[in-house]
Parts: structure tokens; sequence; C-alpha cells
């Protein structure tokens, strides 16, 4: 488990190198430690040398994991990554701090309904499919202001920022850039962009957000 701390901090030191590098203070970028798939006893060191904030791409796996980890470990900030299917919006507002793949009505209507249920509101963000791919998730890019005014006006959503994932065999950078200019003209804050083959990249671009895995956890398996 040693090397899971040492791949820690050697991804913690690139991503403040990579700040720095493009005129960016360390502090401004997130590290989002992917550990979907990954046992608790992975996780647990992680978690013990200050990692704060964790991805996860499914609501069942998250709720056999978390609990115990939260209760030795109560700063831990929880991200679902992945596709959030609108029957487990509830468990999903129960469960997560932040919830980065929202991308339909139907699921800003169940959340908007769970959260006022619930009286907890994770932070939000619409993800966008910037390569419009049929298999992925997320809204595309000439629907993304509308669907953002949709959020906010009928079901009073209060949503942070964007995420995205680049198509695998495209060069990354117009993908973030284009989730930058979305942002902006929308007054989003948060960019969750970049992985661990091109962070680096995303965060030259504005990445408030990196969602780092197979860097840190070693690859999937």
């Amino acid at each position: 488990m040693s090397d899971v701390v040492a791949r820690l901090q050697e991804t913690r030191d690139a991503i403040a190198r990579a700040a720095r590098d493009f005129g960016r203070e360390p502090e401004a970028v997130t590290l989002v430690a992917v550990s979907k798939t990954k046992p608790a006893e992975m996780i647990v060191p992680v978690l013990g040398a200050g990692q704060v904030d964790f991805g996860e791409n499914y609501v069942q796996e998250a709720k056999e994991k978390w609990p115990v980890l939260r209760e030795r470990f109560p700063k831990a900030r929880l991200h679902m990554i992945g596709p959030l299917q609108s029957n487990k919006a509830r468990d999903a507002v129960a469960l997560f701090d932040v919830i980065q793949s929202l991308d339909r009505e139907s699921l800003a209507k169940e959340l908007a309904r769970e959260i006022e249920r619930a009286g907890k509101a994770p932070e939000l963000i619409v993800q966008v499919n910037t390569g419009a791919e049929p298999q992925k998730g997320g809204v595309l890019p000439g629907e993304a202001d509308a669907f953002l005014e949709l959020c906010r006006s009928r079901y009073s959503l209060t949503i942070a920022g964007l995420m995205c994932i680049p198509p695998a065999e495209d060069p990354p950078s117009p993908h973030f850039a284009l989730l930058g200019k979305i942002a902006k003209r929308n007054g989003l804050a948060i960019l969750s962009m970049g992985m661990s083959a091109d962070y680096e990249a995303a965060i030259q671009l504005g990445a408030t957000h990196v969602r780092v895995g197979s860097a840190i956890f070693g690859a999937r398996g």
C-alpha cells in the first residue's frame, strides 16, 4: 500500500508543477482520487495521507464502501462521477457531496425532489458530451445553455460547474477549451476535466478539478 501513497504524492507534485507552469496556484486545482472498483483497504492509506476528494461511478458500490470509511475519515468528500439513474437520486443525494453527472431533465427533476425532501443539497455539476458520442452520457454542447437554464429556472437547482470526458481518440485540449467557453458564458466556476492521461492539458485550460484513478491506484482490474 506504500506504493499507492507514493503514487498519490507523485500525482500531487505533478499537479502543482503543471499549475505553476501555467501561472496558476496549485491550490486552485482539486484532485479527485477515482476510487471506483478499488477495495476499502486500498483507499484507507490514501485517506490517511490526507486526500479528501474521491470519485465513485456506482451508487451501490459507494454505499457498500463509504459509510464505514467516513466513520474513520469524516472529512472525506465523495463525488459521483459515473452515469446516474434517476431512480438512484435519493441514494445519491444522501451519500454524495458532489454529483458530476447531471445530464438530463428527468434526473434534474428527481434530484430537485430529493434535495427538497432531504434538506441536503450536493454540489451539482452538469456533464457535457463534448464529442457527441452516442455511448456516453452528457448534454450536447449546443444544448448546454438551455439545459442549464432549465435546471435553474424550472427546478431551482444551483449548478456549480461543468464536467466532460473527451473522446479517447481525440486530442483533449479542444474539448477542454469548449467546456471552458460554455462555463464562462454561463457564469460557472467549476471545470471538472482531465484524467490520468491528460490532466496537465486540462490544468492549462482552466480545470478546477481533475479526476485521477490509475495514476494513483494502478491499472483497473
